[in-house]
């Protein structure tokens, strides 16, 4: 049997210590199935005292991150600190310049420097594993690499962070504010203290510039993403959309179209009869569609420390089944250096239309010309009704409009002549409806 891999690990934290303790009571099983066996020998944490309910016996500590990521002590190094600069980003390069292997949950690291470690990596002939990076537990990375060898993607999307979609799937199911199911996920562990990463679309964003990397053999491009978070969706915009037949979840979208590969993230309408509709609290979700197999949906748990340690463990499993001389492949499918350029996709009519709503003054002609902006603006309209729901005074009412195919620019430009004619009381509502499987 070949020797033992060594595996250092920097940040204890909840998936760190899950990492840890997994690997212990799990190391019969993985020595069967990788025919070797798997030793935490190396740690680096800020805090040397705290228990953390894991052995740390005949392991070495190392203060310094980026020692161990170039320690002779390891042959693999585990990054859970988190974060795009600082000590992820040194200790990271630092173990591939020494050329040992490693493993990575850090979806904002990779996002933006995931090109130029991607290419030190193929450069030393070591693995670059990030499987945990994106929808926790379940294995995207590794379906987009491997499994779907041969098929061409033509669109990729779905459910990225579970903490919108708890607060989303209790706003529906309970009646309750956005800010009351926040203070809620907060309280459960679900978010932070400050969630402004989590709400305004910033984690989806860099999970899906990676999957669209990898999808389409671009470059990542994470500040090309079109983004809106969930801060402003109301209970006036859940119920409406669940009288539609819709449900409202935060999508990250990329699409291959005929000038670019499109990115997004925002609040969108699902029919309720869809798979994806049906993905509840903190799940994940990630749909594939592609020439061969066409559409594939993979749903679980895409976070906490069970779920990201699974990830983690399984790269490691993967580095542990190499072999010494054995080529790796590239780390985002294709090999770095022959990334295409990303090429944003020019602005085109969105296939699902769009919902709005308007709060308006309750007077005559309101209808009418809110209905000639949509005209001017060459809108076709779908439905135009007036809303019970959120109606706080005699003197307004809620106007619901549901519209054909159109442009984004289009929208826009028809909700700021609205503006302009003075007839809004609130800010206006603009979701898209996703065609969804």
């Amino acid at each position: 049997m070949a020797e033992a891999l060594r595996v250092g690990i920097a940040g204890l934290g909840t998936v760190g210590a899950s990492v840890v303790r997994v690997l212990a009571e799990k190391a019969d099983e993985l020595t069967r199935q990788c025919g070797r066996s798997i030793a935490v020998t190396a740690v680096s944490a800020r805090d040397r005292s705290r228990d953390r309910g894991i052995s740390l016996d005949n392991v070495k500590w190392f203060e310094d991150p980026a020692a161990l990521a170039k320690s002779a002590d390891i042959d693999v190094f585990v990054e859970l600190i988190g974060g795009e600069e600082g000590a992820a980003r040194q200790s990271v390069r630092a173990a591939l310049d020494a050329g040992r292997h490693v493993v990575t949950a850090n979806k904002a690291l990779l996002a933006r420097h995931g090109l130029t470690l991607a290419e030190v990596a193929e450069k030393k002939g070591v693995l670059l594993n990030y499987e945990a990076a994106v929808a926790g537990g379940i294995p995207v990375i590794k379906t987009l690499r491997e499994a779907l060898a041969g098929n061409s993607v033509g669109r990729i999307f779905g459910i990225l962070n579970g903490t919108c979609n708890y607060i989303l799937t209790r706003m529906e199911a309970e009646g309750l504010s956005f800010d009351e199911c926040l203070k809620d996920a907060q309280r459960l562990g679900y978010a932070e203290a400050d969630p402004t990463f989590d709400i305004e679309g910033h984690d989806t964003a860099h999970k899906l510039a990676i999957l669209t990397s990898i999808a389409f053999g671009c470059r990542i491009s994470a500040g090309d993403i079109y983004m809106e978070g969930i801060s402003n969706i109301t209970q006036a915009d859940i119920q409406a959309a669940g009288e539609l037949g819709y449900r409202i979840k935060l999508l990250g979208v990329a699409q291959a179209t005929e000038t670019g590969i499109e990115q997004r993230v925002h609040p969108t309408m699902v029919p309720t009869a869809s798979v994806i509709a049906q993905v509840h609290g903190v799940t994940n979700a990630v749909a594939i569609e592609t020439d061969i197999l066409g559409e594939l949906l993979l749903s679980g748990p895409g976070a906490g420390g069970n779920a990201t340690a699974s990830a983690v463990i399984g790269d490691i499993a993967d580095i542990a089944k190499s072999r010494p001389g054995f080529q790796h492949g590239p780390v985002f499918g294709w090999p770095a250096k022959e990334l295409k350029p990303y090429r944003k996709a020019r602005m085109r009519a969105h296939a699902g239309g769009y919902f709005i709503r308007l709060t308006v003054h309750d007077r005559i002609g309101v209808f009418a010309a809110i209905a000639k902006r949509m005209a001017d603006s060459d809108i076709s309209l779908e439905s135009i009704v007036q809303h019970a729901g959120g109606k706080r005074s005699d003197d307004q009412k809620t106007v619901i409009l549901v519209t054909h195919e159109t442009t984004e620019a289009a929208v826009r430009r028809a909700v700021e002549g609205i503006t302009r004619d003075g007839h809004l009381i609130d800010k206006p509502q603009v979701i898209r409806i996703e065609r969804a499987g």
